[in-house]
């Protein structure tokens, strides 16, 4: 009886672990809001972390009404630029770009980093709320205003514009392009949002250490650390659930439901003595997370409107006590 084949089924996890195509994460999945058009991305740089004294606001918790120590991490969000707006329609395959319409005002560091389209003044002719499904615009960030970040040429992406009608989204494209747009216009204190980055690359590694596979036994007569048996002779291939050595690190990784405690405008206030490791001041506008997120000192940082928020998760700003500005050098 010939032997009967079907696809996999379930999740392949977080196979295959390669390095990430670019250090600037990707977003294919935004979700639908509510309430007058705005951005629903932006992006940052992290800049390290620390500790704050929060009140615990959680009515059913027992450390309810009192301030509790939570690490945050500290992300520094200078103003980003609207390059350009990009329209989509429908079709059967997916979202198909219509066209686009760049600004004439754009910072000639852009030019490094991709290839700007030969333009003149900005013409909405031919975008209307029939003929357009979707409203993006393409954004970039100002790393020269960093003195933490040692580079001067923006990151690119695309960000989506949500809320009210498609007719409102072009309108307030159309207002936004060329200019700035600060952190504030996309969310403020207490949003839930998705943070999306670059994990800290960790090179070429063995099994034990990517997988926490168990070690041989110390009878085992020529190695410890590696992987006992490779599957059974048939299939005549080795399966990709077999846990072997290769890139540990470097990829892109999502972490959901991240709370923003504070949208601040003068880093003097969260400075810890001596600066941030690696890092240095925070001179511009910043945000404080609750916890930890991907990447290290300096990786581009992106948010995003959370797409799985919990029923009962509050979105009150949170109610901060104190942050710690220690030295973080040991001194």
């Amino acid at each position: 009886m010939a032997q009967r084949r079907r696809p996999k089924k379930g999740s392949r996890a977080f196979g295959p672990r390669k390095r990430a195509k670019s250090q600037t994460p990707r977003l294919d999945t935004w979700p639908e809001v509510d309430g007058t058009p705005k951005i629903q991305g932006f992006a940052g740089y992290k800049a390290g972390m620390t500790h704050a004294f929060v009140v615990d606001k959680r009515p059913k918790s027992t450390t309810s009404g009192m301030e509790v120590q939570t690490p945050v991490t500290v992300v520094e969000v200078p103003a980003m630029k609207i390059a350009a707006v990009r329209f989509y329609e429908n079709e059967v395959t997916g979202l198909r770009t219509l066209g686009e319409v760049w600004s004439k005002e754009i910072d000639p560091l852009l030019g490094r980093r991709v290839n700007i389209p030969e333009r003149g003044e900005p013409s909405f002719d031919g975008f209307t709320e029939t003929d357009v499904d979707d409203v993006r615009v393409l954004a970039y960030t100002q790393p020269k205003l960093l003195t933490g970040v040692p580079k001067k040429v923006p990151d690119f992406m695309e960000i989506r514009v949500g809320g009210g009608s498609i007719a409102e989204r072009i309108e307030y494209a159309k207002g936004i392009l060329g200019t700035e747009v600060s952190v504030s216009d996309f969310a403020v204190d207490g949003t839930i949002i998705d943070v999306i980055a670059i994990t800290t690359g960790r090179g070429f590694q063995g099994s034990t250490k990517r997988f926490g596979i168990k070690l041989l036994s110390h009878r085992n007569s020529k190695h410890r650390r590696g992987v006992a048996n490779l599957g059974p002779k048939r299939p005549g291939y080795v399966r990709s659930t077999v846990p072997q050595a290769g890139q540990y690190g470097y990829h892109q990784r999502t972490e959901f439901n991240k709370k923003i405690l504070k949208i601040g405008e003068d880093g003097q206030e969260i400075n810890p003595k001596g600066g941030f490791t690696n890092y240095g001041q925070v001179r511009n506008t910043y945000v404080l997370l609750h916890g930890s997120v991907p990447g290290p000192t300096k990786r581009l940082i992106r948010f995003r409107d959370a797409v799985r928020v919990p029923k009962k998760a509050s979105t009150a700003a949170a109610e901060i006590t104190y942050v710690s500005t220690d030295s973080q050098q040991g001194a």
